[in-house]
């Protein structure tokens, strides 16, 4: 794993980013944004719970809290991604004690984004008739271990566009979860957490209205650490 990038463990909140090969871009039309979102649903989810994302031509930002060892473990378990059909999870979380140097909850969570970053890619290759890495080498990730902090990552992914200038308001931008948070549809984020997190929905939305560029300049140059 490259230097300073934290391990992904289950039930714990993480920041993940990544963006083009140098300046390249990444989604080029709706369709790349939907499909993306539709393959993500397909790998992540059954591992990790969403509270905030976005996506933008050349980057995108995701907020997920991975679910208990037990629900990955059964998802490792039906879908035969197990080394032994018949191990245990008790039997599973040994191994990472006798293998000090790996992390086998880290190795399969890392799996399943390789899996949809991989395929994502493969796709985009054959649509813009390229070749070699979409994406920057490694994705990056920040274990989330402060409230205060998490809040204020929820309020710096949702105004990206803005910052970017890919946007002038935020509702603006469809490929932010801040939509599907502001709605009453039925959703797989976990609005009711997030909402709650900023006492209701009216400061959620005073608080996006008020956040401003210096802290997202702050944020900026604390991601890059």
């Amino acid at each position: 794993m490259p230097e300073n990038q934290d391990k992904l463990k289950p039930d714990k909140f993480f920041h993940l980013y990544n963006h083009g090969n140098g300046s390249d871009s990444i989604f080029f039309n709706e369709a790349n944004y939907i499909y993306f979102l539709t393959k993500f649903k397909e790998y992540i989810s059954p591992i990790a719970d969403t509270y905030a994302y976005c996506l933008l031509p050349n980057h995108f930002h995701l907020l997920l809290k991975f679910k208990a060892e037990e629900e990955i473990f059964k998802f490792l378990k039906e879908n035969d991604k197990l080394p032994d059909e018949n191990i245990t999870l008790s039997e599973f979380k040994a191994l990472t004690g006798v293998n000090i140097e790996i992390d086998f909850f880290g190795l399969h969570i890392s799996k399943q984004f390789s899996n949809l970053f991989n395929g994502y890619s493969q796709a985009i290759n054959k649509q813009e008739g390229r070749k070699g890495s979409l994406f920057s080498r490694s994705f990056k990730r920040k274990e989330i271990d402060s409230s205060e902090y998490l809040k204020s990552l929820i309020l710096y992914i949702h105004t990206n566009p803005i910052h970017h200038q890919f946007a002038k308001k935020i509702s603006d931008w469809k490929y932010s979860s801040y939509q599907s948070m502001i709605s009453d549809l039925p959703t797989s984020l976990k609005r009711k957490e997030v909402v709650e997190m900023f006492n209701d929905l009216n400061n959620f939305k005073v608080c996006h209205e008020q956040f401003k560029e210096t802290l997202i300049a702050e944020m900026d140059a604390e991601i890059e650490k």
